[in-house]
């Protein structure tokens, strides 16, 4: 399974085809299973205080980032990274 660190910029191919640039913005092994926060590049280096959008990926033992398809998964997965960057900004 391939690691990614914060601060990787990776490039992903939407449903259309088309290409963004995400950065990994954080990452998280819950349950057995190793999930990534990545959000577009383009967004993260504005100058605005407009909040950003965060997608959460699963890292396949494969070596492949796929979507989290479940609601349940999906809340599971962002309940864990709000705790873990809640924790990390009372330090």
């Amino acid at each position: 399974m391939e690691k990614y660190e914060v601060g990787e910029v990776f490039t992903i191919s939407e449903a259309d085809n088309e290409e963004q640039e995400v950065e990994v913005v954080g990452t998280l092994t819950e349950s057995g299973n190793e999930y990534i926060a990545v959000s577009f590049v383009e967004d993260l280096h504005q100058d605005d205080n407009n909040d950003i959008d965060v997608f959460y990926l699963r890292n396949d033992p494969d070596g492949f980032l796929s979507a989290i398809e479940s609601d349940e998964e999906f809340e599971k997965v962002a309940r864990a990274f709000e705790k873990m960057m809640k924790d990390e900004n009372q330090e």
